[in-house]
């Protein structure tokens, strides 16, 4: 069995000439919000209810400090997480990337797209942002690219459909 050199990994998750393009900072933005409100709702309901079942102070303390510590590393995680995305245009087909310990790349070639979709929920629409997300010939492929600026998202969109119509045109 050959082993890989240690740059090959590398390059396996890199496109081959093009460079990524990241997601919108205000993602990263929302992502930590998130993080906060919802692990520090769950925190906040755990160190009451554990002060009301036990009548003792000391496992309310000690669950206040694991949430603590677990909510820094989501928040933490959540810059990396943002790092990992990313997604490069190349002239015949589209590079998406992401993932921390189980890193993905896709590369979706644009005579094989059939719908891309721009998608937006109420929270999203509230930082300005859109994901788009690519629909297949084969309907098995998952490109989705969230935390975009809206304006960005919408530029994409009329990229991908233009390249795809014409890439398609052949086949």
């Amino acid at each position: 069995m050959s082993e890989l050199p240690a740059e090959g990994l590398g390059s396996l998750f890199s496109p081959p000439t093009e460079a990524w393009i990241p997601l919108s900072p205000r993602y990263r933005a929302l992502k930590h919000r998130m993080v906060l409100l919802v692990w520090g709702c769950w925190a906040v309901l755990t160190v009451v209810a554990l002060a009301l079942a036990t009548g003792r102070w000391w496992p309310p303390v000690v669950a206040a400090v694991a949430f603590a510590a677990w909510i820094a590393y989501r928040y933490r995680r959540v810059g990396r997480s943002y790092r990992a995305w990313g997604y490069a245009e190349r002239d015949t087909d589209l590079y998406v990337r992401s993932g921390l310990l189980f890193r993905r790349l896709v590369a979706v070639p644009y005579g094989r797209m059939q719908v891309v979709e721009v998608e937006s929920g109420p929270i999203e629409r509230h930082f300005g942002l859109a994901s788009v997300k690519l629909v297949t010939a084969s309907a098995s492929t998952d490109a989705r690219i969230p935390g975009l600026d809206a304006a960005a998202a919408a530029m994409l969109r009329d990229r991908l459909t233009v390249k795809g119509e014409t890439q398609a045109a052949g086949l």
